[in-house]
C-alpha cells in the first residue's frame, strides 16, 4: 500500500500514521506565545509515517508553520514497522510526542490509557464543522481527544469493456440494479461479473454499518459478540447474495490471492476494493488501464450510499507534552481548509470537511468514494476491539460458515466463544 504505486494513477486509499516527538532541546521552555516570535528557538517535531503525505505539502505546512510561530518544524520519515510499540514507548517518557497522527479506530486505545489532550478548545474554534462520520473516532467518553485528519473507502472498480460487452450503458445507483448489472454480465460475456472473495470482511463491516448494526454490545461491565443481531444477519445475506455471483473463494480474503492481480486478467468485470488497488491491477497488466473505471458502492436507494468502512487518521497532542500551545497552532495550520483541501488535492483522501471534497476533481477514485464518507463507519471504537482482528479473525470464520451452508444465527453461536474471548483480553 506505498503511495507511490498510488501516484502513478492519482489515487489513494491507505492509511497513513503520524507521531510527533519533542526535541527535548527547549522542553523546559515557557510555552506561552508574545507574537508572531513567540515561539522563536522551539522545534515542534513530527515523525511522518512512509508514504503518508505528499512532498508539496510537507514543505507548504513547514513554511507556513515557521512564519506564523518563529519556531522549526522538523518532519521525520518513519517505517510502519513497529510503530505502535515505537509510539506507545514515546508516550510514556519524558519528553513525549507533541503532536501525533494515529488510526482512528486506535484512538480509543491512546485515550482510554490518558496518552491524549484534551482537545475541546480546538473543535470550538477550527472543528464545527467536521463531518460526523469522521469525528466519531476521535471522541472518547464525551470529550474530544483528537482531530479528524482524514479517510478512505472501498469503491467499486470496474472494467469498463466487459459493461460495455455486456450492454450495459451506465454505472447502477441502487444495489438493486447493481445485482441486476453483474447477473446481465454473466448472462451475456464469459467474464465473471464480480470477484468476491468469501472473506473480504471490510466491505461486510460496511454492509452492517449501512444496517444500522454493531458488532459487539455491551453484557453488564463488558463487551461481547453481537452476531447473532438480525441486522447483521441481513448484512450477511446481502453480502451471500452477491458472492454467489462469484468464483472467488469462501474462505480467502482479498489478498489471498490479491483480487487486483485477478482483476488484471481482463476476466472480471468488477471487484470492491480501495482505489489504490487499481494501481496494483496496473502494474500487473499495464493494458488494463484504460478500461478501468470506478463507482460508489450502490446502497438500498439512490439517494444513500452503501454504507463503508472509513479507514484514517487522527492527529491528536500528548497529554504530556510541554508544547501543547505551540503543537495546536501546528494542528489549526494542518486542519485548515488551506492545507486540508492539499492533502486530499494531492493525496486523494478524503478531508474532514464535506465542503472541502471539490479538491477530489479530476481522481476518478477519490471522487466515487466521497458520496459514501457521510454514511460510513468503523469497527467498534472500544480499546477492547483490536485482539479481534487478529488471525484467525472470528469474523471471518462467521462469513465462510454462512457462504457454507450454517445459518447466520448458527454461525454467530460458532464464534461466540472465540470472539468474547478476545473482547476479554487484557491490554
Amino acid at each position: 500500500m506505498k503511495r507511490r504505486l498510488i501516484a502513478a494513477i492519482g489515487v489513494a486509499g491507505m492509511l497513513v500514521s503520524i507521531a510527533a516527538c519533542g526535541s527535548g532541546d527547549d522542553g523546559g521552555k515557557d510555552n506561552k506565545k508574545a507574537g508572531a516570535d513567540g515561539y522563536k528557538g522551539q522545534t515542534l517535531t513530527v515523525w511522518a509515517m512512509d508514504g503518508s503525505t505528499p512532498d508539496t505539502w510537507q514543505k507548504d505546512v513547514t513554511a507556513a508553520f515557521e512564519k506564523k510561530t518563529g519556531a522549526k518544524l522538523k518532519i521525520e520519515i518513519q517505517q510502519w514497522n513497529g510503530i505502535q510499540q515505537k509510539l506507545t514507548t514515546a508516550l510514556s517518557e519524558e519528553n513525549p510526542p507533541d503532536v501525533f497522527e494515529v488510526g482512528n479506530t486506535q484512538t480509543p486505545a491512546y485515550a482510554k490509557t490518558g496518552g491524549l489532550a484534551d482537545l475541546s478548545d480546538l473543535k470550538s474554534s477550527v472543528g464545527a464543522d467536521w463531518a460526523e462520520s469522521m469525528n466519531k473516532s476521535a471522541v472518547s467518553d464525551g470529550k474530544q481527544y483528537a482531530a479528524p485528519w482524514f479517510v478512505v473507502n472501498r469503491v467499486v472498480i470496474y472494467n469498463k469493456k466487459i459493461w460495455a460487452d455486456a450492454g450495459i450503458k451506465d454505472t447502477p445507483k441502487t444495489r438493486d440494479e447493481f445485482y441486476k448489472d453483474l447477473q446481465t454480465i454473466g448472462k451475456k460475456t464469459d467474464a465473471e461479473p464480480i470477484y468476491l472473495p468469501g472473506q473480504n470482511w471490510y466491505h461486510f463491516v460496511g454492509l452492517t454499518i449501512g444496517e444500522g448494526a454493531e458488532l459487539v454490545k455491551k453484557d453488564g461491565d463488558k463487551y461481547v459478540s453481537n452476531l447473532g443481531d438480525p441486522k447483521v444477519a441481513a448484512a450477511m445475506e446481502t453480502y451471500k447474495k452477491f458472492q454467489a455471483l462469484s468464483k472467488a473463494p469462501k474462505d480467502k480474503d482479498e489478498a489471498t490471492p490479491q483480487q487486483a492481480e485477478v482483476f488484471a486478467k481482463g476476466k472480471t468485470g468488477s471487484f470492491i476494493g480501495m482505489g489504490w488497488e487499481s494501481a496494483l491491477a496496473i502494474k500487473a497488466n499495464p493494458k488494463i488501464e484504460k478500461e478501468i473505471g470506478y463507482f460508489t458502492v450502490p446502497g438500498v436507494s439512490a439517494d444513500k450510499p452503501e454504507g463503508v468502512f472509513l479507514g484514517g487518521s487522527n492527529l491528536a497532542v500528548a497529554a504530556g507534552s510541554k508544547k501543547q500551545d505551540l503543537a495546536k497552532e501546528f494542528l489549526k495550520l494542518a486542519l485548515s481548509d488551506k492545507f486540508e483541501g492539499q492533502l486530499a488535492k494531492e493525496g486523494g483522501v478524503i478531508p474532514n470537511k464535506e465542503a472541502l471534497q471539490s479538491n477530489l476533481k479530476g481522481n476518478a477514485a477519490a471522487e466515487a468514494a466521497a458520496p459514501a464518507a457521510a454514511g460510513g463507519g468503523t469497527t467498534p471504537l472500544i480499546p477492547e476491539w483490536a485482539p479481534v482482528e487478529n488471525a484467525p479473525n472470528p469474523i471471518k470464520t462467521y462469513m465462510t460458515a454462512v457462504l457454507k451452508g450454517k445459518s447466520p444465527a448458527a454461525a454467530a453461536k460458532q464464534v461466540e466463544a472465540e470472539f468474547n474471548k478476545r473482547l476479554s483480553q487484557k491490554q
